[in-house]
């Protein structure tokens, strides 16, 4: 049967006395399995306690992170509302150009999104991400609004601006009223007729220029008006110029107010040198001193 003690011999350095000491195996056995125990433990608290500090610093680094988080949130947050006090600026802007203009609000403006949001928040604070995303969609919400106002007004104003260019304005050239527009007696047959525009007297050669833009749509010798010039202006409007010495347009030409079309003289149907004015709308003649 093998021996269950364990002799340890202990050996001074400069004596010749031995110490022997007698160690049972279970002792021997227990003394390791102890000691494991504590080695285990203390890597477990060893563990443990830097699992705390790594914590600890981590607990510290995101309360920082969400201290930022939350400033950083707070400024988006009146950033936003500084764009929502504009957005009101820009509605009531929009507002004042509509009713100088006279058109209504958009025809697709949902009766439930009003078109001037604005006003400091009322419940949720700045950091309410729900709320803050209700904003960002009430304020999208304007925005498209706004778009579209904008391009209506603009479309608007370019069909205002572009019928002022096409409606005729002034005279198409200088010199003095020998004739009016309505009922005169010929001064080739003594009777009554219709003088459908202005006789304007002037010498030959006088230029004569388009009293608004539009496309030459006539520029040939007719009977009565001698050579004549037609523009058409859109929006059912033309102007008649006859009895020209000249034609220096062509049909199909494009022309501004103001550009020279002709030079005044004596053709067709005339008793002495002049422009034969005329205004139509939708081919009825209208007195041309109204748009002088």
């Amino acid at each position: 049967m093998p021996n269950k003690n364990y002799t340890i011999l202990l050996i001074p350095e400069g004596s010749h006395k031995v110490r022997r000491y007698m160690i049972g195996r279970k002792w021997l056995y227990s003394v390791a399995a102890t000691l494991s125990l504590v080695l285990l433990l203390g890597g477990f608290l060893s563990l443990d306690y830097f699992r705390t500090n790594v914590d600890r610093s981590e607990l510290k680094r995101l309360r920082v992170q969400n201290q930022l988080q939350h400033n950083e949130l707070r400024e988006f947050a009146n950033r936003l509302e500084d764009v929502r006090k504009e957005m009101v600026i820009l509605a009531q802007n929009d507002a004042k150009m509509r009713a100088l203009a006279q058109i209504s609000h958009p025809s697709g403006t949902p009766e439930n999104i009003q078109v001037g949001i604005g006003g400091p928040l009322e419940s949720a604070p700045a950091s309410d991400m729900t709320n803050l995303q209700q904003q960002i969609d009430q304020i999208r919400a304007s925005i498209d609004l706004r778009r579209e106002s904008q391009e209506e007004v603009r479309g608007f104003l370019t069909e205002q601006s572009s019928l002022l260019a096409s409606k005729p304005s002034g005279l198409p050239s200088r010199g003095w009223l020998t004739s009016n527009f309505g009922m005169r007696n010929s001064p080739f047959t003594g009777k009554r007729t219709m003088h459908e525009g202005i006789d304007i007297a002037a010498r030959v050669g006088t230029p004569v220029y388009a009293t608004a833009a539009g496309i030459v749509s006539r520029a040939q010798i007719e009977n009565g008006y001698g050579k004549l010039i037609v523009i058409d202006h859109g929006y059912g409007y033309k102007t008649y110029y006859g009895h020209n010495s000249k034609l220096v347009v062509k049909v199909g030409q494009r022309v501004k107010r103001g550009d020279l079309i002709a030079a005044s003289g004596n053709t067709g149907t005339s008793t002495g040198p002049h422009v034969h004015y005329e205004v139509r709308l939708n081919g009825v003649p209208l007195n041309p001193r109204k748009f002088i």
